[in-house]
């Protein structure tokens, strides 16, 4: 028997507030060494961070409690503010210039990310498109390539900023959906000849890609430059052995690895943590995966399916890159750690994003 709404997946919620907390004592410990010589404040970034996360919980429960279904009815305004904000990053003196790329807009002492909006914003249009026109997806004409012209506008312009991180997790989650959706693999086929040699010209289009990509390959060869950041990262996390150092006594914190608090936190928590502490963070994204697919499986409608989908998939997409960087599998893309590296919209939008996950959980089976 099927009730019309049900307890949300507790579960999930309890994984959730633990890597909350998890990111919270590693901001704090990562940070602090930088934030003193940086702010005078061992307590800069974690003060922060605990705002960004007490603002995100809230937003997180808001929408727990809003019908997912309300986000179908405004999915085309949805998407279309995040194109007014992804145009308006890209004008001089409203975008503000950050690590070389432009990609945030200042509002006060603060900042957003437009394409953290975007990522949210174009799961929740794809998944209301796929859900309406799932009967024509395995048409090329009606189905496929409406979806991919939408996910490729959308990637040009983050590339724009440009932002290679951010657009691949996008695209990525993207495909995901429109495959689940019941796409034609001979489709995806053709795509992917595309996909590549569009991949190997914006490599080739950008010198400092390149450097990353030779970096990756032997960072060695520019051990103070391009390779600094991967040699400097695994020398983090190879001394943390099995059991790590301590939590609060990392070494490479020290002005060795570039504002540690941000994309190579995991770097600092495997040294302090050790391999135990890295595997039960990764177990607990595990779990998030497990809910997240399981909420999607048994969601009562297509809308919610995708909608769920397209959520767990872009957290799961996003760690996966972060920590195969974190561990030199792949050049560096500047990809955060959800839920643990330090940010503001980052952090907020995935917390909204979980709210939503966790609303489709209570309208699903039991």
């Amino acid at each position: 028997m099927k009730k019309s709404e049900n307890k949300p997946d507790y579960i999930l919620l309890v994984t959730v507030l633990g890597l909350l907390l998890v990111g919270v004592i590693m901001v704090y410990s990562s940070s602090r060494v930088w934030a003193d010589y940086k702010f005078s404040d061992v307590f800069y970034y974690v003060k922060r961070q605990v705002l960004f996360a007490g603002v995100g919980v809230i937003a997180m429960f808001f929408t727990m409690y809003i019908p997912y279904g309300t986000w179908k009815k405004y999915a085309k305004l949805i998407l279309f503010s995040c194109f007014v904000l992804l145009f308006l990053v890209l004008i001089p003196g409203i975008g503000m210039v950050r690590g070389g790329a432009q990609s945030w807009i200042g509002v006060g002492a603060f900042s957003i990310q437009p394409s953290e909006f975007m990522k949210l914003g174009i799961i929740i249009f794809l998944a209301a498109h796929l859900a309406m026109n799932q009967k024509f997806i395995t048409s090329f004409k009606k189905g496929f390539f409406p979806s991919i012209i939408l996910i490729f506008t959308v990637f040009g312009l983050i590339m724009l900023q440009p932002d290679l991180g951010t657009g691949v997790v996008l695209v990525l989650t993207c495909m995901i959906m429109v495959f689940a959706a019941g796409a034609r693999l001979l489709h995806f086929f053709g795509l992917a000849g595309i996909g590549v040699a569009g991949f190997v010209f914006l490599i080739l289009s950008a010198p400092y890609r390149i450097s990353r990509i030779t970096a990756f390959l032997n960072p060695w060869e520019d051990p103070l430059g391009d390779g600094f950041q991967i040699i400097q990262s695994l020398y983090a996390i190879g001394p943390g052995g099995l059991m790590g150092l301590g939590l609060g006594n990392s070494l490479q914190k020290y002005f060795y690895l570039p504002e540690p608090q941000t994309d190579f936190i995991f770097a600092i928590l495997g040294e302090e943590l050790g391999f135990i502490g890295g595997t039960v963070v990764i177990g607990l994204f595990f779990v998030l995966l497990w809910r997240g697919i399981k909420i999607s499986l048994e969601s009562p409608d297509p809308f919610g399916r995708f909608l769920a989908l397209g959520i767990v998939m872009m957290l799961t997409i996003q760690v996966m890159i972060n920590i195969s960087v974190v561990i030199g599998l792949i050049p560096v893309t500047g990809i955060t750690l959800p839920f643990l590296s330090y940010g503001g919209s980052s952090l907020t939008l995935t917390l909204c994003s979980v709210g939503i996950l966790l609303n489709i959980s209570k309208h699903g089976k039991i």
